[in-house]
């Protein structure tokens, strides 16, 4: 067992901002300082996660609630199958997207409520946060120009819907700057990693 404490990164953002390009750099440059790593995702961290993913993401119309609870239940499974232990164990888990996106794309982007989706899903995940957030922040028109034309039940929704949830990850960010990072996604795959680098390196690994 490792005898430094696990780390926890989660990285947010809007379709098609670059998120997993910066999780795998992140990933390779801390297996590099040394430290073990969990790279995951949500939906689809585990075997439950993943027939969830293609309900929520590629199955027919459900109401927004049905969609928010479907959600919560992959992170139920997700934090105690795969973080939880991971963390234990002294590894840096590194999951691209977690509590932040529900509250944004069920909270803000399906107007559920914000706060309504936080208490929900900090139940699903009894509290566990990350210790750094990392938003790749893009506007909705940039999303989509980077997207094409192939959409998931998410992308295909307007304009209105992500800027709606790109507002409401920044006002996260806003109101806890200590624990979150925010990225321009049009600067350039390297200039974004470095931005990140510099952030994970406050947390104590020698990147």
């Amino acid at each position: 067992m490792s005898a430094q404490p696990g780390l926890f990164i989660a990285f947010e953002g809007g379709d098609g901002a670059g998120k997993s390009t910066q999780v795998r750099l992140l990933a390779d440059a801390v297996v590099l300082a040394g430290r073990e790593v969990v790279i995951t995702r949500q939906p689809g961290g585990t075997p439950l996660g993943q027939s969830l993913r293609e309900l929520v993401l590629h199955g027919d119309h459900m109401s927004a609630r049905a969609e928010a609870l479907l959600f919560a239940a992959d992170k139920a499974d997700h934090v105690e199958q795969v973080i939880r232990p991971a963390l234990r164990v002294g590894s840096v888990v590194i999951t691209d997207r977690y509590v932040d996106s529900s509250v944004a794309y069920q909270g803000a982007g399906r107007d559920l409520g914000a706060d309504e989706v936080q208490r929900l899903q900090t139940w699903a995940v009894d509290g566990l946060l990350p210790d750094l957030t990392v938003i790749v922040d893009i506007s909705a028109d940039e999303g989509r120009r980077r997207r094409g034309e192939v959409h998931d039940r998410m992308e295909s929704e307007g304009d209105d819907f992500h800027e709606a949830i790109r507002s409401h990850f920044l006002a996260m960010a806003a109101a806890e700057p200590e624990r979150y990072l925010v990225v321009d996604g049009t600067a350039s795959v390297e200039e974004i990693a470095e931005q990140i680098a510099d952030r994970v390196r406050e947390l104590g690994i020698d990147l």
